[in-house]
């Protein structure tokens, strides 16, 4: 399906809904909309398979954007609106962008910046003005609102979050089949898997440049459901959207589910959450104390899946299943799950290895073969590069990025293990684990606290949380170090930039080192 057909069924239909702001967009006004878009994009040249960017905070002209990219046969790269002038350029000419959109939300210095930064593409701004980017909403206004002639399904292209270095664009040819309306695995999965229906009100807290939120509310669309859309996060707020609009179904992260579970225990019941049939998370394991909570609050109607933007594999596990399997990410929907060691070889279940997909979709790194030819083994499975294991039963569990692993004393260590059970301390809002260089060890495990008060940030915070450490892990996984921060460096969709905290402690190490 596609919401054209939604536009012709149930043309006053609420597609998006924003919240604070209640702007709604209905089926007939998104079919209008993006064809407007599409006739933009024809306007300036763009034809089959060429790029346009976008850079947008959350509003509704995203779905605009996006949608007239998909029924205009464009690629569509979805760009955070909170990298830095030189990071959005960088993908701008990494991506080959014919087109940018930004809005405001970036910020007057990185409006100015990326002037100067990229490549000399048209360049527009919504919902504001600044000198340098054309008026979005002028010049769509301006265009046609029926369809173009050429119409042909896009694609996104979406980049890695850079957490292990330059983002890296995951790249997929445009669909063999060129209709717009030609279903997808992805719907096929919401369906099956989550219970998504043309009924559903579903609810995204998340940023929408980020993989997740933005194919599966777009799945929502093609159901002919309603997205309510949250413009910012915010753990009260997000209860408070769930009662307003008996939302059903929705996505989510971990550290959305600590932030709720954070909140005053008067607070928390003061809102219905009975609507919810489906609250679906990922992007990182959810620490087994949280996930207890959560399913103790809201009922068994956790879903959780395994699976990155290369759509090379997908698991997934309902509450039922988890219970039964506590800290596992599920069996396998798309792909078969193998374990491999170093080598490439398949290991027996229970021995931990890097999680490898055969069978599943193929995709390739935009402009870096070598990072494509990493992600694939001798067999021909391709890995995001995280490290798990399975059970007898085939289910999976994840241990950690093998990047962020930490070798101490020739012990390898994995942060996650460590950073979910400081997340379930009351005195700590957030946290990250990372290795540290040290003379004697190699590495040393060091742990960078949120508190969730910094007044009560000192040595008395130290060894309390050391404690309590002691009281579930090993001697060597318990951090020799503990530090404070009033906010740690972690993407609004939940992950955590673990290399800039790493790189900030080697490059103190190698400035210390320096000077003696």
């Amino acid at each position: 399906m596609h919401p054209k057909v939604h536009a012709q069924s149930t043309p006053d239909k609420p597609a998006i809904i924003m919240e604070p702001s209640g702007e709604v967009v209905t089926y007939g006004q998104l079919d209008k909309r993006s064809n407007q878009v599409a006739h933009l994009f024809r306007s300036h040249g763009l034809t089959h398979g060429d790029p346009i960017a976008i850079c947008l905070d959350n509003r509704t002209r995203y779905y605009d954007l996006t949608w007239g990219a998909q029924r205009a046969g464009q690629i569509y790269v979805a760009i955070s609106s909170r990298l830095t002038a030189e990071e959005i350029a960088y993908i701008l000419e990494d991506s080959g962008a014919k087109l940018l959109v930004v809005s405001p939300y970036v910020g007057e210095k990185t409006l100015d910046e990326l002037r100067d930064f990229g490549p000399d593409i048209p360049r527009f701004i919504v919902g504001g003005s600044h000198r340098g980017y054309e008026d979005f909403d002028e010049a769509t206004a301006k265009m046609l609102e029926t369809p173009i002639d050429d119409e042909r399904a896009g694609v996104d292209m979406l980049y890695s979050s850079g957490t292990t270095g330059r983002p890296k664009g995951i790249k997929f040819p445009l669909p063999e089949d060129p209709a717009i309306d030609q279903t997808n695995s992805l719907v096929q999965l919401a369906q099956m898997a989550f219970g998504f229906t043309p009924d559903s009100i579903y609810l995204s807290p998340a940023p929408l440049y980020h993989a997740a939120p933005l194919r599966w509310t777009m799945c929502v669309h093609k159901l002919g459901a309603t997205v309510v859309v949250m413009e910012k996060f915010d753990p009260e707020f997000a209860l408070q959207l769930i009662e307003k609009h008996k939302a059903d179904v929705g996505q989510w992260v971990p550290t959305h589910f600590v932030r709720m579970l954070k909140l005053p225990e008067e607070t928390r019941a003061k809102y219905d959450v009975s609507s919810v049939k489906c609250a679906v998370h990922a992007a990182a394991p959810c620490p087994i104390p949280i996930k207890e909570k959560m399913i103790e609050w809201w009922g068994p109607v956790l879903s959780e899946y395994y699976a990155g933007s290369e759509g090379n594999g997908f698991t997934f596990i309902n509450s039922e299943q988890w219970l039964a399997h506590k800290g596992s990410v599920g069996t396998a929907l798309i792909g078969i799950i193998r374990i491999c060691d170093e080598d490439g070889n398949e290991v027996p279940p229970r021995t931990e290895g890097t999680v490898y997909f055969e069978g599943g979709t193929a995709f390739s790194y935009h402009n870096d073969e070598e990072k494509t030819a990493d992600a694939t083994n001798k067999h021909g499975w391709t890995t995001l590069g995280d490290v798990g294991w399975v059970d007898e039963d085939g289910f999976l569990y994840l241990t950690d990025r093998k990047s962020f692993m930490i070798i101490s004393g020739g012990v390898n260590i994995y942060p996650q293990e460590i950073e979910n059970l400081l997340v379930t301390h009351d005195k700590v809002a957030d946290a990250a684990v990372i290795g540290a260089p040290d003379e004697d060890m190699g590495e040393r495990v060091v742990a960078v606290i949120q508190p969730l008060d910094m007044n009560a940030a000192g040595d008395a915070l130290r060894e309390e949380l050391t404690a309590f450490l002691r009281q579930h892990l090993s001697g060597v996984k318990v951090p020799r170090q503990i530090d404070f921060r009033a906010e740690l460096p972690r993407h609004p969709t939940g992950k955590l930039y673990k290399r800039l905290l790493r790189d900030e402690y080697w490059e103190d190490a190698k400035k210390a080192g320096a000077a003696a």
